[in-house]
């Protein structure tokens, strides 16, 4: 599947737009990493448990994504984007979203 932020994937051509696609994670850090994340903090620099959670919740979303736009028929999503959002104080939700193609490669 290939996922592109273009609108116009170079060397190809959109044959159908089957519409929007997406795919949703909510995530949460347990006990212990939001402890020792907010120890880190005093300290101030990145918070190494916050960035792989949010690694992995974009992978996750963009998986659900790329699932979504199978289901529909798709060989590719275009114009792809991430969201973010806190629930709570503890939940972070990522939602990574694009339009669902079929494309192929243009002749030269």
């Amino acid at each position: 599947m290939l996922i592109t932020t273009t609108e116009a994937v170079a060397g190809h051509q959109v044959d159908r737009v089957l519409g929007q696609v997406f795919g949703v994670t909510v995530r949460s850090r347990g006990f212990g990493g939001n402890l020792t994340a907010a120890f880190r903090s005093l300290a101030g620099g990145e918070i190494h448990e916050y960035t792989e959670m949010l690694e992995d919740a974009r992978k996750a979303a963009i998986d659900r994504m790329v699932a979504n736009a199978q289901a529909m028929g798709a060989n590719a999503v275009i114009m792809m984007r991430f969201d973010s959002s806190e629930l709570g104080q503890s939940m972070s939700e990522v939602v990574a979203y694009g339009t669902a193609v079929v494309i192929h490669k243009a002749n030269a």
